[in-house]
């Protein structure tokens, strides 16, 4: 019997994000779309995309507002 269930990553502090992941993190909690975010940042909305799956995954979250909240909570 395989267990197909995945167990969601513990949540971390914010010093296992990157720099980078931090900053994009912290533009979140504005009312502003990604590719206002990555002109914000001299990126692309595409980079912005990836830091923000990346940093979602390192801290167990998987929606803005979720990812808004962990941040406020961690100083961000």
């Amino acid at each position: 019997m395989s267990n197909q269930h995945t167990v969601p990553m513990p949540t971390i502090g914010a010093s296992a994000l990157t720099q980078r992941e931090r900053v994009v993190m912290g533009e979140l909690a504005e009312d502003i779309t990604l590719e206002e975010i990555a002109a914000r940042l001299w990126v692309t909305r595409n980079t912005v995309k990836s830091q923000l799956r990346s940093a979602y995954r390192k801290i167990g979250v998987s929606t803005r507002a979720e990812a808004v909240a962990w941040a406020r909570a961690h100083g961000i």
